[in-house]
């Protein structure tokens, strides 16, 4: 062997050493915990409840249709109301529907029935039957 390699081999021997007492000088901390961060939860419906928002009442949570006695930010109709009642066993009145989270969770209620992925018969079942429905999606597309 010539010298040159001897000296290369001594300089890889060394440099292996050293990386190895490294390598077993480097520990997981001593202390034994973890964080917990909040995330945002998943709300599948949040971009149509806004589009119906827009559309229904321009996001009033006060809005009333006397012509249909529909009432609050999902324009609630007390037909709906009664049918919501009457699965859940709830007693909310018209009156409730002018308070943002019950109307919600109405709403919710009967677009879970259908599930999250599909926002136009979501869209089309709250809004009634009928031709009108179509309407109804069209003006719902433009806010999605």
């Amino acid at each position: 062997m010539g010298l040159k390699m001897r000296v290369n081999s001594k300089i890889i021997l060394i440099v292996f050493l050293l990386l190895t007492v490294f390598a077993f000088r480097v520990k997981a901390p001593l202390r034994k915990s973890f964080i917990i961060t909040v995330s945002e939860p998943v709300n599948p419906y949040k971009k149509l409840i806004g589009a119906i928002g827009l559309v229904e009442t321009k996001n009033d949570t006060l809005a009333y249709n006397p012509t249909e006695q529909a009432a609050g930010f999902f324009q609630i109709r007390p037909i709906r109301l009664k049918e919501y009642n009457r699965r859940t066993g709830s007693k909310y009145t018209m009156e409730d529907m002018f308070d943002y989270e019950i109307s919600e969770k109405i709403f919710l209620y009967f677009a879970d029935m259908i599930g999250p992925y599909d926002f136009e018969k979501i869209a089309k079942r709250w809004n009634g039957s009928g031709s009108m429905t179509i309407n109804y999606w069209n003006r719902i597309k433009i806010y999605l």
